[in-house]
Formats: structure tokens, C-alpha cells, sequence
């Protein structure tokens, strides 16, 4: 029997809606949610292949790349964690968290007086007038800061939208890239491309090099919309206040126990991470991160957990579980952790 649950993508943050296709109780596929405000009907090539993260799920906690069970990772975890002085051990928060994990994460370090980091694109500072998707289309002028049309095309659909209804496009990107080819004038530099900006613009990005660059967007006197590389690293921003590279890698240089939400740092940041004594990572499938932890425990995937993501714009929006699970979700696992301590 076919069956189709609606839930959010997990691929970044616009939140378009995707239909979790199941036969016979597996998944098999995705199928765009015809209905979703977001992306009505369309999901780009990352949305479709989500459930990818589920068919590739991890089933069984690793120590030192030997299976174990799940008490035993509990027990082990605790012992790290109780044999480290509490400001050596370093919480890292993921966008890849929903906002009640992201809360939970928060509590569970503070109330153990651990250092918690989110890193989010190196985006900080995220108090700016945010842009709405249908700000993107009404806009006389759009700045784009990053391949956007390449790495988020529902969001690049709006800006085509936009284009088609005479708006100009001016994009800080690489000559040859998907957002270079509808844009009417390109710019090595963000400054340049900002000086673009009027008050009928909106400025997209989905990356920046340093805080500075980010300041310049912000200064900017429009509205922007920052997109980001996971779903839910605007709800997580109002949570946890997100950090840059630099003071990243400043906080691991002292830290002797990591542990890990939900997140793939080692490709993210350029680190020694063989220099931390012991590096603990909850995912649920195995990713570079997990290569190099001495402890990996799975945890549920985004289809098998209910809870709530906030998306580029601000909106929150809810979803629910498209199948069911054994697996533990992050929740379970610090709850199991917190009460070894």
C-alpha cells in the first residue's frame, strides 16, 4: 500500500514542503507537497534526494569504530564527560537541530556549566530587517551574494520571478555559475555589488568570507535575506547565539571532550581535530565528523521525529513524523546522559 506523509525538507533553510512517499511502511521516495506555500509544487534536486539521510541511516553506536550497545554508549559518554573539567567540554548545537532539540542542547549544557557553540555559515549577528520570499519577487533590484540560483532554486525561482517582472539583478558570483546567468551585471567584490543597493532593493546571500562582509550587508540600507546551508539555523539563532569561524576554532583550541548535535564541522571548518582528546558525535548517518569521533551514537533522522523548524523568513513551521521509529531521538539520548551525571 502506497501512503504519502507531508513533512519539511532538511536541505537548507527556505522550508519548502516535501511528500515523504511510503509502500508498505518503507520509504521510497519524495514527491513535491503541491500545496506548500513555500515551494507550491516544486523541490530541487537536494530536496528530492533527502531521504537519503534515512536509507543511509546509522543502526548501532560506535566506540572506537566497534559496535556497542546503547547502554554501554550512555555509560561512556558520562564517564567522558564526568572526567573532564566542565569548561574543557564544548557543546556544539547544529541549524540541522529543530527548535526543540535546539532548546533541550542549550539546557543540558548550561545546566552542566559546558561551552556551547553554534556555527552557522558564519553568520552572526542576525538582528537584521529580514526580507520575505515575496519581498524577493516584488523588488525593482536584487543584490545576490552567492550562487543562490544554483544552491537554492526555490529561492532562485523568485528571484527569475522577480526578473521577468523587470527587475535588475546584481550578483557578487563566479562568471560561470547558475545565479551569473540571469544576472545583469556581476561584481568581484561585496562592496561593489552593494553599491547597487537603493530602497527598492533586497539583498540574498547564502555565504560570506568574514564578519566584516556581513556587516556590510546589514549596514546596507534594504532589507536582506540570509539563506542557510541547514534547515533550521534561524531558529536555532534565536536560541543560541551562533559564532564566527574564528571564535569557532579559538573555543575548540581549548577544548578536551566535543560533543557533537547533529552536524558535520570537520568539512565545515579547517581544524586539527586530532588535537581534542575525545570527540563524541550523535548523527544519523555517518558522516566526516563521525570518522574521526572516538564515540558515535545514531539518532533519529528528520522524517522519523516530530518538532519544528523556523525558516529563512521567520516562519515557523511544524512537522511531524512520516514513519516510525525504534531509533532514539537527541531528547532521549540527553535525558539518558543527564541522568549518569
Amino acid at each position: 500500500m502506497l501512503e504519502i506523509k507531508h513533512t519539511l525538507c532538511p536541505s537548507c533553510s527556505v522550508g519548502c514542503g516535501v511528500n515523504v512517499v511510503l509502500h508498505n511502511g518503507d520509504v521510497v521516495g519524495t514527491y513535491p507537497y503541491k500545496r506548500h506555500q513555500v515551494n507550491e509544487g516544486k523541490n530541487c534536486l537536494n530536496g528530492r534526494n533527502s531521504i537519503e539521510i534515512y536509507k543511509s541511516k546509522l543502526e548501532t553506536p560506535l566506540i572506537s569504530n566497534a559496535s556497542v550497545n546503547f547502554d554501554k554508549v550512555i555509560d561512556e559518554i558520562s564517564g567522558e564527560l564526568k572526567s573532564c573539567d566542565s569548561d574543557k567540554i564544548t557543546v556544539v548545537c547544529s541549524g540541522n537541530n529543530s527548535v526543540e532539540e535546539a532548546e533541550m542542547i542549550k539546557d543540558f549544557a548550561e545546566s552542566n556549566n559546558y561551552n556551547i557553540a553554534f556555527y552557522a555559515d558564519n553568520f552572526v549577528n542576525l538582528n537584521a530587517d529580514v526580507a520575505s520570499y515575496e519581498d524577493i519577487e516584488n523588488a525593482s533590484n536584487i543584490i545576490v551574494i552567492g550562487d543562490v540560483l544554483y544552491d537554492n532554486p526555490l529561492i532562485g525561482r523568485r528571484i527569475v520571478h522577480a526578473k521577468k517582472n523587470g527587475a535588475n539583478i546584481y550578483s557578487c558570483v563566479q562568471d560561470k555559475s547558475v545565479t551569473a546567468n540571469v544576472s545583469d551585471e556581476i561584481f568581484d567584490s561585496i562592496e561593489a555589488t552593494l553599491d547597487k543597493v537603493d530602497d527598492s532593493s533586497v539583498i540574498v546571500f547564502n555565504t560570506i568570507e568574514s564578519g566584516a562582509d556581513l556587516e556590510k550587508i546589514y549596514g546596507a540600507d534594504c532589507k536582506a535575506l540570509p539563506v542557510f546551508s541547514k534547515c533550521n539555523s534561524k531558529g536555532v539563532s534565536s536560541i543560541i547565539d551562533p559564532i564566527s569561524k574564528e571564535d569557532l576554532i579559538e573555543l575548540l583550541d581549548k577544548t578536551d571532550v566535543l560533543l557533537i548535535f547533529n552536524d558535520d564541522i570537520v568539512s565545515e571548518i579547517d581544524y586539527d581535530f586530532g588535537s581534542i582528546s575525545t570527540l563524541i558525535t550523535l548523527v544519523p548517518c555517518l558522516n566526516s565528523t563521525s570518522e574521526v569521533s572516538k564515540i558515535v551514537v545514531p539518532i533519529k533522522s528528520w522524517i522519523e521525529n516530530d518538532g519544528s523548524f523556523v525558516n529563512s523568513m521567520g516562519e515557523t513551521q511544524n512537522f511531524k513524523a512520516a514513519i516510525e521509529s525504534e531509533s532514539l531521538s537527541e531528547v532521549e539520548i540527553i535525558e539518558k546522559i543527564q541522568n549518569k551525571l
